[in-house]
């Protein structure tokens, strides 16, 4: 059966689903981009479970390719899915890193029993990583992914990130 994939362009931090995924760092305490837009809606209330995660299970931070739940603060959303995407390399291949990324997210979206799921597309802003690839590594792994979820929403910022992952979605 598998689950549905949806694509919408706009902003991540107003889709009503179950679980909006964060483009993070490691250090789970906000920064640019996604991250910092997450943050900024959501609140006080995601900056504050994420330092306890620092303080308990990541004093060193969240490894590239993990993921951990919060509370979604003021969010239209139950939970925030915070994940590591790897930096872009053209000497190393991290592709698995990025597709660890999605199926890592969905596995914890399964714990909290969340239907559906927003995800950015991790890893290609200050992390580099070339849209079109990007696109690919993310609807691969979705579609691979055993979960429960049943619908994944790419919500893309520009119309350039919904054609690409719209090509890849085929």
């Amino acid at each position: 059966m598998g689950v549905h994939i949806t694509l919408v362009q706009g902003d991540i931090t107003e889709q009503r689903v179950d679980a909006i995924v964060n483009a993070a760092n490691s250090s789970l305490l906000g920064g640019g981009g996604v991250d910092g837009a997450i943050h900024r809606r959501g609140g006080p209330e995601i900056l504050a479970e994420c330092r306890k995660l620092r303080e308990t299970r990541y004093p060193g931070g969240l490894p590239t390719g993990q993921a951990v739940a919060t509370t979604a603060g003021r969010l239209p959303a139950r939970w925030v899915i915070h994940t590591v995407g790897p930096v872009h390399s053209t000497a190393e291949d991290r592709s698995h890193l990025l597709a660890s990324c999605y199926t890592t997210s969905l596995a914890v979206a399964d714990e909290l029993g969340a239907a559906t799921v927003a995800f950015p597309a991790i890893s290609t802003g200050a992390f580099g990583w070339p849209l079109e690839s990007a696109a690919e590594i993310a609807v691969e792994a979705v579609r691979r992914a055993e979960t429960a979820v049943a619908e994944v929403r790419f919500v893309l910022f520009d119309a350039r990130a919904y054609h690409v992952f719209a090509s890849a979605l085929g």
